[in-house]
């Protein structure tokens, strides 16, 4: 990932992706019937997963008309990141990233708070290396170049796997590159390795050519699925971010019983579906995953466990409060 300027170009053109031409909350309609109709923007969910299940079948318009809400979709769905400064920027109300892709952009200004967690992904996150490329575990990374996203899952991948085994960090060098832009470099060989999550792993291993090294069970990784909210949004409407919370809970335990039924929820061809043994090995994954829940107790000392660990790696300057960017959905009112 470049860094500095180019950074915060790569940044703005993110935003501009994810917020398209969604409207502000305050310019929230008229509703049947009279009163105000809220409208919640949420990343466009793309072929696969409880929202685009939701957002084909009309079940969400549905659920979120009990709260005198609609969805208003504002580009695609993504890395963190940028969600959170659009979030920051009151261009989008909803995200769902990664714990670390979230302690990097807390340790911003944050204008969000994450009132729902996943389970860290034990089998579908790791370290990807090529079939025969004679890198069959974590202390062959030595010496080695590793595709990582900057402050995100692939990075704390990469130094959670290593810290695991003792090694030295100097001792592998790290690669900064946009997980949209890693695949082309790993298969041309530019990489040794590369530290990923399941939206992007699923499609290498269903090629055969590669393999995981170690995955999250055993990295050891605490790496959670969180949902976001911006503040102001949930200060003002938190029946909606409560009806949100609960399709998404409800959903996931779906999703988990038949991953299959959200799989190519639009197309079954194309870049976006999965076939054959990617599809397969995608079934599998989220069988074995976790569901949408409350954030708890025991969560939260996980959470602050990354955080302290980002702070020793000094990939944050210093040791995020991320208890303080927390809702209890429980207790939301």
């Amino acid at each position: 990932m470049p860094r500095l300027v180019p950074a915060v170009l790569a940044s703005v053109a993110a935003i501009a992706s994810l917020t398209g031409c969604g409207t502000s909350e305050a310019d929230a309609g008229t509703r049947s019937g009279g009163g105000t109709q809220v409208t919640v923007r949420i990343p466009d969910p793309g072929n696969a997963g409880v929202l685009a299940l939701g957002k084909k079948d009309g079940s969400l318009a549905k659920a979120l008309a009990k709260v005198h809400a609609k969805v208003a979709w504002t580009g695609s769905a993504g890395p963190f990141a940028p969600a959170a400064q659009a979030l920051n920027a009151d261009q989008l109300d909803i995200a769902t990233g990664s714990i670390t892709s979230g302690i990097t952009s807390l340790a911003q200004t944050p204008g969000f708070k994450f009132f729902a967690a996943t389970a860290p992904d034990p089998v579908g996150e790791g370290i990807l290396a090529k079939e025969g490329s004679g890198i069959d575990s974590v202390k062959d990374l030595i010496g080695k170049k590793v595709a990582v996203n900057q402050g995100g899952t692939g990075e704390y991948l990469l130094l959670k796997a290593l810290a695991e085994e003792g090694i030295p960090v100097g001792k592998v060098k790290r690669v900064y590159l946009r997980p949209d832009q890693t695949a082309a470099v790993f298969n041309a060989g530019k990489v040794d390795a590369w530290a990923v999550w399941a939206t992007y792993s699923v499609a290498e291993l269903g090629t055969g050519k590669a393999r995981f090294i170690a995955d999250g069970q055993a990295i050891g990784s605490d790496n959670y699925s969180l949902t976001a909210v911006r503040t102001g949004f949930a200060q003002k409407h938190p029946e909606v971010v409560k009806a949100l919370y609960a399709y998404l809970h409800d959903g996931s335990v779906q999703e988990k019983k038949d991953p299959a039924a959200y799989l190519n929820v639009n197309t079954g061809a194309g870049p976006q579906a999965l076939n054959g043994e990617a599809k397969r090995i995608q079934v599998e994954f989220t069988g074995k995953g976790g569901t949408v829940e409350p954030i708890t107790d025991a969560d939260i000392e996980r959470f602050k466990d990354v955080a302290r660990f980002y702070a020793e790696q000094k990939v944050t300057p210093t040791e995020v409060d991320i208890a303080a960017h927390l809702i209890d959905i429980e207790k939301l009112s």
